[in-house]
């Protein structure tokens, strides 16, 4: 097992404190976030910015892997996750994957067909419980 791990503090009242998260990579060192990050327009990340990179960068490794499974080999692979907030609700309502691809000798079958096998398979796409939508194509 592969562990990974991060740290969060807060202090104060939900919308007039903050906190800092922190990775053991220091990636992310006592980075600032806080209610105007997340539903304002306040300077530093959030937990959704976060998990939307999550979902970005895993969804290409997981792409580039069963592209390799298959045959293919990507010039590039750009990906944009867009994830969205119900503040009402406070929900994630859903995840959407834009990806621009450019790989050699592919036709748009067979990428459409690993695209969504990355989509459904990448561990962020299977640890979350929300709907997730895929605009794929090749440049």
């Amino acid at each position: 097992m592969k562990k990974h791990n991060a740290s969060a503090v807060w202090k104060g009242t939900i919308k007039e404190g903050s906190g800092t998260l922190t990775t053991k990579s220091k990636v992310l060192n006592n980075h600032q976030y806080s209610f105007k990050t997340r539903f304002g327009d306040g300077a530093g990340t959030n937990p959704d910015e976060l998990l939307a990179a999550s979902h970005a960068g895993c969804f290409a490794m997981a792409l580039s892997l069963i592209l390799g499974q298959n045959g293919f080999t990507a010039d590039s692979i750009d990906v944009n996750a867009e994830v969205t907030m119900d503040p009402d609700k406070l929900a994630l309502t859903g995840s959407h994957l834009t990806l621009k691809a450019k790989i050699p000798n592919i036709d748009q079958n067979k990428f459409m067909e690993i695209a969504n096998a990355a989509k459904d398979n990448c561990p962020i796409s299977k640890a979350l419980s929300l709907p997730i939508t895929l605009d794929a194509s090749l440049v």
